[in-house]
């Protein structure tokens, strides 16, 4: 009977409901809430605009944790009121999750569920805060706030919605949003990628192909203000199409590189779901950019489905929804172009510019090679052999051929031909030298009938749904 009277005594005085109303000092009136909401991958940002908000001058805080809120369905009215029996939170610890803020690993602390009171010179306020909850009653992020002066509660919600957007941790960066596992989709921010370089010299394209995709994502970029003051629009689509393996996600990231400060968001495979979350990112961060590979998996044919393809409608409107000044790309990639709807291929205002990616020509296998052999020292006697031999190939395959000449080379050097798991540590640092044997025997394994598969999958030729036609443009 003590135990239960302390405990009973210690709960009173512990209680939430009692801490906020000696804070507040409201006594038993009931003060007005205001509330905001943010989709669940914007918790981080949510986090540093609070963070902002407190850190401004003049304001002192104490953040204090609570127990028992997971899978609980209470708010800060029901705190208020001590009307939160069946769950009863009790003040504790406080719950934090480090969630990804920029490239390179870095994270940033944000709360779970907990409340803020905050002292300043408009008087005191209470900050219940919530993250959200995997299989839980909050799927997103959500804030109340309640004030000791009259009508202040709506403005530091909207003071904190700005300064959210203001240091968005998103901005100017590259991120993946995350992807589904067995159906169950996360909702939230994957990870951030480092920004890929590359030289313009490394995309091995006809001049005039790579002029025309450049004019349209970087030249609209770089000429975003004098368009928008002349009067023309700013928003374009960009549709990369061709075989397997020429080069699309390779021509993207070049393009990506050259667009230092823009938000870049990825979408593919089963992150296309969150086409809404990346196209309202790419809104509210312009310059943005937002990548859909393999747009073929949500952009098929209607004829193909017995009943319609959601997603291609919300790429759609989506894409048709931005203002003309909104500076927002979007780039397409595909290796069925023949799959695509016709309203999103052709017309104006969806896919401003498509590019067909070809299979590289004479001149482009021979700048693939001297491109992807590194250190190798290729000592051959005659490079137009293995260039006649690779006609109709991808950049894929050419980069294969040589990792394969390069084996062959390491266990030739082994001395009986075959792998030799000991190998000659004196010759780790010496690159390998590639002969005539060495590149005809790699090209006999690719080329080889056993290899057939192999050689679709790197380019080698083409797939037999897209040598149904009988000439380059399927007639």
């Amino acid at each position: 009977m003590v135990r239960r009277a302390v405990a009973a005594a210690r709960a009173e005085e512990e209680s939430v409901g009692r801490l906020l109303a000696s804070h507040l000092g409201t006594g038993d009136a009931m003060p007005p809430i205001a509330k905001g909401s943010w989709p669940a991958y914007d918790q981080v940002n949510v986090q540093t605009g609070l963070e902002a908000w407190l850190a401004e001058p003049g304001r002192s805080h104490e953040l204090v944790g609570l127990t028992r809120f997971r899978h609980s369905d209470f708010s800060l009215a029901d705190l208020l009121q001590g009307d939160v029996r069946a769950w009863n939170p009790g003040v504790g610890s406080v719950a934090t999750e480090a969630l990804p803020s920029g490239p390179g690993g870095a994270t940033r602390a944000c709360v779970q569920c907990g409340i803020y009171l905050t002292a300043d010179d408009d008087g005191v306020s209470a900050l219940l805060i919530r993250g959200p909850e995997e299989h839980g009653s909050i799927d997103g992020v959500e804030l109340e706030v309640t004030c000791s002066a009259p009508g202040r509660a709506t403005d530091i919600v909207g003071r904190i919605r700005e300064l959210a957007l203001r240091h968005n941790v998103f901005r100017g960066h590259v991120i993946a949003f995350g992807d589904e596992v067995f159906g169950h989709r996360s909702g939230a921010l994957l990870s951030f990628i480092e920004r890929p370089v590359l030289d313009r010299e490394q995309v091995i394209l006809p001049s005039a192909l790579l002029d025309g995709i450049e004019r349209q994502v970087i030249g609209v970029a770089r000429h975003a203000a004098r368009l928008r003051a002349s009067g023309q629009h700013l928003r374009r689509g960009v549709l990369l199409y061709g075989v397997p393996g020429t080069g699309k996600t390779h021509t993207i990231r070049y393009l990506l590189g050259q667009l230092p400060g823009t938000t870049v968001v990825l979408l593919s495979g089963g992150a296309l779901g969150m086409l809404s979350a990346a196209c309202s990112v790419a809104r509210a961060l312009q310059p943005s950019v937002v990548v859909v590979e393999d747009v073929d998996l949500i952009a098929e044919e209607r004829d193909h489905y017995a009943g319609e393809n959601p997603l291609l409608f919300e790429l759609l409107n989506e894409m048709d929804g931005l203002a003309a000044d909104n500076d927002v790309t979007f780039l397409l990639t595909t290796n069925r172009a023949d799959l695509l709807e016709e309203a999103l291929a052709a017309r104006p205002g969806r896919v401003d510019h498509a590019a067909e990616l070809p299979v590289p020509d004479a001149d482009a296998r021979a700048r693939l090679i001297r491109l992807y052999q590194g250190n190798l020292v290729l000592d051959l006697s005659d490079m137009d052999v293995v260039i006649e031999r690779t006609a109709g190939v991808t950049a894929s395959f050419i980069k294969e051929l040589l990792r394969r000449a390069a084996l062959q080379a390491a266990e030739d050097d082994d001395g009986d031909g075959a792998p030799d798991e000991s190998g000659d540590p004196s010759l780790d640092d010496v690159p390998l030298r590639v002969s005539d044997s060495h590149m005809a025997s790699a090209l006999d394994q690719l080329l080889g009938t056993r290899s057939a598969l192999t050689k679709v999958l790197l380019g080698g030729a083409a797939p037999r749904s897209a040598r149904r036609g009988g000439g380059e443009d399927g007639s």
